[in-house]
Formats: C-alpha cells, sequence, structure tokens
C-alpha cells in the first residue's frame, strides 16, 4: 500500500469544466469556511455536482452550524474531499462542535483538533492538508432554498487534486489504497470506492 504523504508536487490543478467529477462520486466532504479571522471546518455527505460549464455544486449545510454563519458571513466556503488514511479525522470533525469552541484556547476547531491547512487562492477559508481534492467556492445567493431546505448553491472559482489519484478528469486510486474517497453509511461507518471499469473515453 502506497505511502500517503503528500507533498506540494502532488497537488495540481484541475480544469474547471472538469471539477465536477471530483465530487461526482458521491464522497463525504470537509467543509471549511472563514471570515474576519474566525475559521470552522465540518462534515458533510450531501453534495453533488450541478454543472461543469460554469462548474457549479450543492450542498446541504444545516442552520445550526458555525460554518453555514461563516459561509453565509463571507458569501464563500470551500470543499476538500478527505481520504481512507483520515477516516478517524473526518469522525472528529463530524462529532464536534465549532460553536462550542468560542470564548475558549483555542477558540476555533481547525486549530483544537491541530488540523493542518494550507492558503486557498479565491476564498478566505482554509484548506484542510492530506485531503485529495479541494474546490474553492462562491455562494449563489438563493435566500428561499436555503432557508426552507438548507441548501445551497456554489460556483467553483477554483479547484484542486492530488495527481496520485485523480488527473486528467478521472479518479485513479490503484496502488494508493490509503488516498481512496470516504462514503459515509451511518453510524461512523465508510466504505471506499473499489474497481474501476472503463468502458469508453469521453
Amino acid at each position: 500500500m502506497a505511502s500517503p504523504i503528500q507533498s506540494a508536487a502532488t497537488i495540481q490543478a484541475v480544469p474547471l469544466d472538469k471539477a465536477f467529477r471530483l465530487l461526482n462520486h458521491g464522497p463525504t466532504v470537509l467543509v471549511s469556511s472563514s471570515c474576519n479571522g474566525r475559521s470552522n471546518v465540518m462534515a458533510a455527505a450531501w453534495n453533488m455536482p450541478l454543472d461543469f460549464n460554469p462548474s457549479r455544486v450543492a450542498i446541504v449545510i444545516d442552520k445550526k452550524t458555525y460554518t453555514r454563519e461563516l459561509m453565509e458571513a463571507s458569501g464563500t466556503f470551500a470543499i476538500n474531499v478527505p481520504c481512507r488514511a483520515q477516516a478517524d479525522m473526518v469522525i472528529k470533525v463530524g462529532l464536534s462542535s465549532g460553536r462550542e469552541l468560542l470564548g475558549k484556547t483555542p477558540d476555533n476547531k481547525v486549530a483544537a483538533l491541530n488540523l493542518p491547512t494550507f492558503a486557498a487562492s479565491q476564498v478566505e477559508a482554509p484548506l484542510l492538508e492530506g485531503c485529495v481534492a479541494w474546490l474553492e467556492c462562491r455562494i449563489i445567493p438563493e435566500p428561499h432554498i436555503q432557508q426552507a431546505y438548507d441548501l445551497f448553491l456554489a460556483e467553483v472559482v477554483a479547484a484542486y487534486a492530488d495527481s496520485r489519484a485523480f488527473s486528467n478528469g478521472r479518479w485513479h486510486f490503484d496502488g494508493y489504497d490509503d488516498l481512496r474517497t470516504l462514503h459515509h453509511v451511518s453510524g461512523g461507518f465508510f466504505f471506499t470506492p473499489g474497481e474501476g471499469i472503463a468502458t469508453r473515453q469521453d
């Protein structure tokens, strides 16, 4: 099993018209947000691509979350696609509340869980190291569906992927099992993608 150790050399930009493929297989994601120096991150399983030109996504974020508060304040957020090697971290993120840390030291979940990050190029939200894909997103304001259904639409303004697992618009995990994406079923149980089957080029 190949090492999941990542370097800057393995992180490559993804053309925006191919960014939808980073979410097309339904992975669990980590949503990061930031505004005026305050940051948070949460786990989310209900997300999907909407379009590829321009690249758009949809994601459900509950009204009670601190991540949503920062998203709405900044108008932006980031989607981080974690991998098998990060399963325990994803559970910790999902079971903790950034709002409960306010007024404490450290006062945000990213710092409290000692999550290494790097800077995004187009949004304020931090990107989480060790993930296999990242999408920087700008919210498309739709107040009715945001309030009624907790559903956010966003345009992807930048996208990146670990080239060991995604390149030329395709996922490929052979030889890198620890980089396989996570798919949450329930109760802290995940599965990962299995064998890929190629039928034709498109």
